[in-house]
């Protein structure tokens, strides 16, 4: 086992072995099916993350491995290159393994892996396999997207950690357009150290901020708040208590009046340009995607222009609204999702906890605060403030050290 060094400084921590990744690959793929393409040649170099293993969603470019976008559309698509942001990992050390399942062009037609936790359940998406391989230990790392709620989402299902930074952090250059003003690329990881050590190779900044020794966090019920299960909504009072028992400080904070409407938004905005930067593959593949996506394209091409500009508004009338979301708290946590993970693989579950923090722009976090008795985890997730990315992963150490994080 190495240990990281270098630029993340205090965020050092342990990381698996190509060989252990690879035999945990070997006793488990067949189950949970997380890999759309291995390389069992792969090797890292020198760097701050020398060693460390990384999944890449397949809608990422990795030179010579395909990027099929989860479709049969687009089997035959080898990379040329690498995407910016698996350069970025690669020159600095990282062992890039291989491509992790997506649902399809990174929407909601599911791929075929499971959950790790129970197979019977999905694992959610559309980053479905790069959760379900860091969770199951056959990666310490694995990049996803984020256009509505897949990153926050899978990892809650999965019970691993998920990091959504700032809108504009990571570069997308290689990465599947599928709403430029949604897009945003994320990570999953075994740990908080491996996520900041990443974010710290990915955005060119590296400084590792001292933590707060007692947070203000806000709770945040969301206006998707009566859409939780109950237990979801337990878990969600017992770790706010847990934050108070451990001397943190815990208000309520509701959103402003415009909130109200950004999550209706947040889906037209998600349609309506997936309709125009996607609607070429509806037209020329209509025979080889699924009905769900011609469905969504479909929809999102008959939003009218005013609706559009109009729900463009008012996520930046929101976005200028974030000082006042955040005055006087470090974090606000939010429940992950709006359960655990559902039965079935046909769906990839609801986005509604997530797409409201997508269209913000903020960084968000999501960790597993509790698990069922069937061996599922009911995660949650902690937002900051847009750009205060670095503070933020300093800050979240006490939550981590709170979460529940179980090993397989």
């Amino acid at each position: 086992m190495r240990r990281c060094s270098g630029a993340t400084g205090s965020w050092a921590a342990e990381r698996l072995t190509l060989e252990t990744c690879l035999a945990r690959i070997e006793a488990r793929d067949a189950t949970v099916r997380g890999w759309a393409f291995i390389d069992r040649q792969a090797t890292g170099g020198a760097g701050p993350l020398a060693g460390l293993v990384l999944g890449v969603k397949d809608v990422i470019d990795v030179a010579g491995m395909p990027t099929t976008h989860g479709s049969p559309a687009f089997q035959d698509n080898i990379a040329a290159a690498d995407a910016e942001s698996v350069a970025r990992l690669r020159a600095a050390g990282a062992v890039v393994l291989g491509k992790t399942v997506t649902a399809e062009f990174a929407t909601y037609h599911p791929g075929p892996t499971t959950n790790p936790r129970n197979p019977e359940h999905t694992p959610g998406g559309s980053s479905s396999g790069s959760a379900a391989v860091v969770a199951d230990g056959q990666a310490d790392l694995a990049l996803g997207t984020q256009t509505a709620g897949s990153v926050i989402r899978p990892a809650s299902f999965c019970g691993t950690f998920g990091f959504k930074p700032t809108f504009g952090r990571y570069p997308l250059a290689g990465v599947l357009e599928t709403a430029p003003n949604l897009d945003t690329l994320g990570l999953f990881g075994r740990d908080l150290a491996l996520i900041a050590a990443a974010d710290a190779v990915l955005s060119g900044e590296d400084a590792v901020p001292e933590a707060k020794a007692s947070l203000t966090i806000g709770l945040c019920r969301s206006p998707a708040w009566d859409q939780a299960s109950a237990e979801m909504q337990d878990a969600f009072q017992a770790f706010a208590d847990r934050l108070r028992a451990a001397g943190h400080t815990l208000v309520t904070r509701d959103l402003p009046a415009p909130f109200d409407g950004l999550i209706a938004a947040q889906v037209l905005i998600h349609r309506r340009e997936a309709a125009m930067v996607m609607g070429h593959i509806r037209r020329e593949h209509a025979a080889l995607v699924s009905p769900a996506f011609i469905a969504m394209i479909d929809a999102g091409a008959a939003e009218s222009e005013a609706d559009y500009q109009a729900a463009l508004a008012l996520q930046r009338d929101c976005k200028a609204l974030a000082p006042e979301v955040f005055a006087g708290v470090d974090l606000l946590l939010v429940p992950g999702a709006t359960g655990a993970a559902p039965l079935g693989h046909a769906a990839t579950g609801d986005p509604v906890f997530q797409r409201l923090w997508t269209a913000l722009g903020a960084p968000c976090f999501g960790f597993p605060a509790a698990w069922r008795s069937d061996g599922l985890p009911l995660g949650l997730q902690v937002i900051a403030a847009p750009g205060t990315d670095r503070h933020m992963l300093s800050n979240i150490t006490a939550i981590a050290a709170l979460a529940a994080p179980r090993e397989n």
